[in-house]
């Protein structure tokens, strides 16, 4: 087997959570850092959400890189309802107690996780190995944690925008390094 080099990345700082939410002048400055944070980083592959606060991270390191940004629907945000919540915050906690739990026009952590796992499978049988995933929170955390169980709700709260993991796989392990600062 190929060692793999997966970099997550979580979207830079955007304005709000929608679908079309754009970054902030903030967040486009943090995505030009990210070029030279991959300086000398092989990348073969850039694979997106298609949320547009997630391509936007992308761009400039596709551009730098003069990759294509595959946009890949099972990066996409979870959506946890369709209504807005007050308590936002309790009832995400609640999903990651209850990975089955799906609120009116939501999607379950149970879910989240099968795409996660289809997308892993595609990419553990590709050709490339060093590939740059970008995507958000929620998902980020699910795709860590289905590598490490551990990862949950308390690791999401602590991520920042932007937040990059290097994710090694091979025959006989799998590691993670949060390596953003």
């Amino acid at each position: 087997m190929t060692v793999k080099h997966l970099y997550l990345i979580r979207h830079c700082q955007a304005h709000g959570q929608k679908v079309s939410a754009s970054l902030t002048v903030a967040g486009f400055q943090q995505a030009e850092r990210l070029v030279s944070f991959f300086e000398g980083k092989k990348i073969d592959r850039i694979l997106s959400s298609p949320f547009r606060r997630a391509v936007q991270t992308a761009d400039p390191l596709a551009a730098a890189r003069g990759l294509e940004i595959e946009r890949d629907d099972r990066l996409a945000e979870r959506v946890m309802s369709g209504t807005d919540m007050a308590d936002w915050k309790e009832k995400l906690k609640e999903t990651f107690d209850d990975f089955t739990l799906a609120f009116e026009g939501g999607e379950s952590n149970e879910s989240g996780m099968k795409r996660v796992s289809s997308l892993l499978g595609d990419l553990q049988a590709a050709d490339e190995s060093h590939i740059v995933l970008v995507s958000h929170g929620n998902l980020s955390v699910l795709l860590l944690r289905s590598f490490e169980e551990s990862y949950g709700y308390d690791h999401m709260m602590k991520m920042s925008n932007p937040d990059v993991f290097h994710i090694e796989i091979n025959e006989h392990e799998r590691k993670i390094r949060r390596i953003w600062c």
